[in-house]
């Protein structure tokens, strides 16, 4: 094959692969349009209906290392929780710091006597203190062994059939348990059930509740917002329709406790075990033949902080494309598995073309069109159109993950507000997008070559 076949076979490629993956995410935003009218027609929006009497209790798990700085304010908000029954577990996972000093401090935290079950093996336990104050609040003091050994020390010990796993960086609303359980109650056979990020940057706050929703005025924050809307929040729902979603964020999820124990609970040789987990899960329980739910609840559940420096920034986005990876390849017999359904033939092959493999063969291809073009190796139609493509369907995406966003949830309800967030759907497609896939591209690489 000459020189010149080998550039009309690469030009075939980007614009054929820029276009897959464009088209992919349309079809999960028509998804996601179906699942969205399903929830709405269910449910509604702004009231939830009075607690029935069959709210299962649950275990709310905080894995804390070094945090005496927060720690206090996130219980104390969390004590406040619009819930039945719930139950509070601090693990502080050997922290250097005075992070348990402070909560024995704040809330009269006692030496419990309490019997430890260790269904899931893990670093030890030195000791268990209850609150004097709240007899829903515990204290675990381990030997430091990671957010994973300590989620599973918190599993443990926790008495409840449905446990909540909690980042320490968490900004919850009080009714956020009241919606995240509501696919238990709708059906049975759900396992675990996640809920859409929200960026906080600048919004108000009181007493660690979230009071009131403002746009972040960090131009980077804004991009974030723009990203979750159309990455995290339709892309999830598009594929909780197909009862094949991959992913459940580790700052807030759900789970039913007998069956992550019966999958042994968090993976502690990964750093993504929140991901990991739920991809395991479907490999249990695919392979098994149970039938089961992980369902995504698009109502905005929890918030958190967006990085507004673009090394935070950058550091988020390669660790997460590392999480990712380690995921899907500690669980690559599920990939094409005859009893994966519509896990292992849509969304396993789709997040793994797409989402694991995207960010190099995304920034290939903007070198190989951009220097092709500079060379004249690339004519400018074939450069248009794959501008267009790459851009343009970005563009369409993003408007339309706004205007879902503005139909259903009505996130931010002033003009202005949907003003600037028109412009940052614009922007973002001039750099943002870009160097976020630069990024996850060197966390990809970070990977490959174990850094």
């Amino acid at each position: 094959m000459n020189w010149a076949a080998w550039i009309n076979g690469l030009q075939w490629f980007f614009l054929l692969y820029f276009i897959a993956v464009n088209v992919g995410y349309i079809l999960l935003n028509l998804l996601s349009i179906r699942s969205l009218r399903n929830y709405m027609e269910a449910q509604g929006l702004a009231d939830l209906p009075a607690y029935s009497g069959y709210e299962p209790p649950i275990s709310i798990l905080i894995p804390a290392y070094n945090e005496e700085s927060t720690m206090v304010n996130l219980v104390r908000s969390l004590l406040q929780l619009d819930y039945p029954e719930f139950e509070i577990i601090v693990v502080n996972d050997g922290s250097k710091d005075n992070t348990l000093a402070v909560l024995q401090q704040e809330f009269s935290l006692v030496l419990f006597p309490e019997a430890y079950w260790q269904r899931i093996r893990g670093k030890g336990v030195r000791a268990i203190y209850r609150s004097s104050a709240h007899s829903n609040l515990r204290v675990i003091e381990k030997e430091h062994g990671g957010k994973a050994d300590a989620l599973n020390a918190g599993i443990n010990a926790s008495r409840y059939p449905l446990f909540c796993a909690v980042s320490a960086d968490s900004i919850l609303q009080r009714d956020s348990l009241r919606r995240a359980v509501q696919p238990f109650l709708e059906n049975p056979l759900t396992v675990a059930s996640g809920g859409a990020v929200r960026v906080a940057n600048d919004c108000e706050l009181q007493n660690g509740f979230l009071t009131g929703v403002v746009l972040p005025k960090s131009g980077l924050a804004m991009m974030q917002v723009v990203e979750s809307l159309r990455t995290f929040l339709f892309g999830a729902m598009g594929w909780s329709e197909l009862n094949a979603m991959l992913i459940v964020s580790g700052a807030f999820g759900l789970f039913r406790k007998d069956t992550v124990i019966e999958a042994g609970g968090y993976l502690t040789s990964t750093s993504g075990e929140d991901m990991e987990l739920i991809v395991r899960l479907h490999h249990m329980l695919r392979l098994k033949g149970i039938p089961y739910r992980i369902t995504f609840v698009p109502d905005p559940i929890f918030w958190t902080r967006a990085p507004e420096s673009s090394r935070a920034l950058k550091a988020k986005r390669a660790n997460w494309q590392r999480r990712l990876a380690e995921s899907l390849n500690l669980n690559m017999p599920l990939l094409f598995n005859r009893k994966g359904g519509a896990v292992s033939w849509l969304a396993f092959p789709f997040v793994m073309i797409f989402e694991w493999l995207g960010p190099m063969f995304e920034v290939m291809g903007y070198i190989f069109m951009i220097s092709g073009f500079a060379l004249k190796l690339v004519s400018w139609q074939v450069f248009t159109v794959f501008l267009l493509v790459a851009i343009g369907f970005g563009m369409m995406l993003s408007v339309t993950a706004l205007l879902l966003e503005e139909l259903s949830f009505h996130i931010y309800p002033r003009t202005t507000q949907l003003a600037k967030l028109l412009i940052a759907v614009l922007v973002e497609n001039f750099g943002y997008r870009q160097q976020v896939s630069l990024w996850r591209f060197m966390g990809l690489l970070r990977w490959i070559f174990h850094r």
